[in-house]
């Protein structure tokens, strides 16, 4: 157009449609590198949410791995993560329908190589030296809660399993010596999660094969531990929590060794098995990310001297999936703020970036990007909260003059999470529609210390809701959104803020909860081993303390919720069941009050089918369209509102 229209806030016509943000890119993660081949995942929505290994070789050719009807996903502590490992072209995985462990070897068929048990795998790695794979087992097969031990399978067809490792409740990152002679690993116990008290373990391997006295070098309460990884000299490099922020660390010769200490974060919460945020390049160097007030970065490290050089790249996240590095190349999957991610390879030499693989192929024009400015805003106790603000912007269209926009606060997920200001077509649907978006990182988010993080201790509910309210009202007062058309969304512990917000609050006019907990009583009670114990720091110990749980439930005080809401749920949902949702819809069409409930077949905590994300993004923006009372410039799908 020549000209923009103008049109009110909201109802702007835009070319990023829901199923564009659905089927037009794919997840990438968790990358291997096995000779000159690159290795890694691939999420598709268009595929049902299936994840498929893809390999490029050498002379850039590219191709899946996986055959049609496997799907490359573990289910260990749920969230899983970290579901195949490649060595020497053999690729071992994880299948997600059964849960067992198949070797794929080059052109051939994958064949299972444990047996049919209710039990799980991950984050796991070959032995070349005893001809077996060692790796995480959560075994099923009890009455009671999951066993967790780390365990190693023979791979001489025998498909012989030991357990090496057990007693306690956690482990992840079992890594062996480049001469086998050693065997790192982190464990933890309730009710810690694994960003609270990780502790980093070391022991040598004996003859047969079974680790010997174990030493602790790292971890431990106020001091989690995170990826240990072998250099080529036999020294282990890791992250903790020392100084009150993740840091890098070398233990060599039984002494350990401060790389570079700062006030920065090179390390992540362990939601899932493999993240990662540093490669050993060389035993002399380093290539590592980390985030600086909010800010990721990536950098060389000279194991040496201590010298941090960062890199200039044109990225703005590098994800949870880590960089990988060997020979002078680092292959990483990076963002920017107007470009989606990608998986590229950077030759450290030159400087030359090469992108093996777009997460998007589709371009959008950059006058329907908005670009997210950093707001730093006053909260409770003195203190400063941070997010992204993400103006309303698209080339067409302009809003009548003196116009506030409606704003939509996200809270994010976890609640030991974090938002970054990575390039995310859900949140372009909104912002080229008229609808500025605000992303939250309340207190408890990670990338700003321990002691930000350490803020959502014991106040679960409280902080988080506090500074997604305050971020709203801040916006308000600048000018920047309507104080009359403030909406808060979020999934899962996000889905819980919001439904705090709207019933202990009165600052937003409308939510959407996406699998949001709605009764922490019933969430201690009823999830996985994982996060059992994990309302214990955040909320008190249970059932203690059920006084606080139910006076922080929304759904024990839906009196107080007066304003409308859209649930959407998957209906095999192991983390927040169904339940949950579906008791605060009841309440809500028994009050009167607006309400719509969308369940879906076949998701679980998270939603990975294309039509899932389509119905939902859709049966959203329909939802606040009619309690906002904006007109759709794009026809979409009706929902059943009881109570409109």
């Amino acid at each position: 157009m020549t000209h923009p229209q103008i049109a009110p806030y909201g109802s702007w016509r835009s070319p990023i449609t829901a199923a564009l943000v659905a089927t037009s890119g794919v997840s990438l993660s968790t990358i291997a590198l096995d000779g000159d081949n690159i290795y890694w995942l691939e999420g598709r929505p268009a595929e049902g949410g299936r994840v498929v290994v893809v390999r490029r070789t050498a002379d850039g050719a590219i191709a899946d791995v996986t055959p049609q009807g496997f799907n490359v996903r573990t289910r260990v502590h749920e969230y899983g993560g970290a579901p195949y490992t490649v060595d020497q072209g053999m690729v071992y995985f994880s299948n997600f329908a059964d849960q067992r462990l198949y070797c794929q070897r080059p052109g051939a068929a994958p064949e299972p190589i444990t047996p049919e048990t209710p039990w799980r795998y991950a984050d796991f790695e070959v032995d070349r030296r005893r001809n077996r794979l060692i790796g995480v087992r959560e075994d099923h097969s009890g009455s009671g809660e999951a066993v967790n031990t780390i365990v190693a399978i023979s791979l001489d067809g025998a498909a012989e399993q030991r357990v090496l490792i057990s007693g306690a409740d956690f482990y992840a990152n079992p890594r062996l010596s480049p001469d086998g002679q050693w065997l790192a690993w982190l464990s933890w116990n309730h009710p810690n999660m694994p960003w609270d008290a990780a502790e980093l373990w070391v022991a040598p391997v004996r003859e047969d094969g079974m680790p010997g006295a174990a030493e602790r070098i790292a971890g431990g309460p106020d001091d989690a531990a995170f990826q240990p990884a072998w250099g080529p000299d036999g020294a282990l490099f890791f992250v903790a929590e020392r100084t009150g922020w993740w840091n890098l660390y070398r233990w060599h010769n039984g002494v350990v060794h401060a790389l570079c200490p700062m006030e920065a974060e090179f390390g992540l919460p362990l939601w899932v098995f493999g993240a990662r945020t540093y490669a050993v390049e060389s035993e002399d160097r380093l290539v590592c990310t980390y985030i600086e007030r909010g800010e990721h970065k990536m950098a060389l490290l000279d194991v040496r001297s201590g010298n941090l050089t960062p890199l200039e790249l044109p990225f703005s996240d590098f994800g949870f999936t880590g960089p990988r590095a060997t020979g002078g190349r680092v292959v990483f999957v990076g963002a920017s703020p107007a470009a989606p991610a990608a998986l590229v390879m950077l030759d450290l030499a030159s400087g030359a970036l090469t992108t093996v693989r777009r997460s998007m192929e589709m371009q959008i024009d950059p006058g329907f990007i908005s670009t997210p400015q950093v707001i730093e805003f006053p909260t409770e106790g003195g203190v400063t909260a941070f997010g992204f603000y993400y103006p309303p912007r698209n080339r067409d269209f302009l809003a009548p003059e003196g116009e506030k926009p409606p704003l939509l606060v996200l809270s994010h997920g976890g609640p030991t999470g974090a938002t970054s200001a990575s390039f995310d077509p859900g949140i372009q649907f909104w912002t080229s529609r008229g609808i500025a978006v605000m992303d939250v990182n309340y207190g408890g988010s990670t990338g700003f210390g321990r002691a930000y993080r350490q803020r959502l201790d014991g106040r679960w509910g409280i902080v988080d809701v506090d500074d997604c309210c305050n971020a709203a009202m801040y916006l308000a007062a600048q000018g920047l959104a309507d104080p009359e058309r403030l909406i808060i969304a979020g999934g899962s512990a996000g889905g819980y803020t919001t439904l705090a917000a709207l019933t202990f609050r009165h600052v937003f006019k409308v939510g959407a909860s996406f699998y949001g907990v709605s009764d922490l009583e019933a969430l201690a009670r009823d999830t996985h081993k994982f996060e059992s114990r994990y309302l214990d720091r955040l909320v008190g110990p249970y059932p203690e303390r059920v006084d606080i749980y139910h006076a922080r439930s929304p759904i024990y005080h839906i009196e107080r919720l007066n304003c409308p809401v859209i649930f959407l749920q998957g209906l095999e949902d192991k983390v927040v069941p169904p339940d949950q949702s579906e008791r605060m819809a009841a309440a809500l069409r028994a009050k009167g009050i607006p309400v719509a409930y969308l369940a879906f077949e076949g998701e679980q905590h998270g939603f990975r089918k294309a039509e899932t994300i389509i119905r939902a993004l859709e049966a959203e923006l329909y939802f606040y369209a009619r309690i906002l009372g904006f007109e759709l410039a794009d026809p979409v799908a009706p929902i059943v509102i009881d109570n409109l």
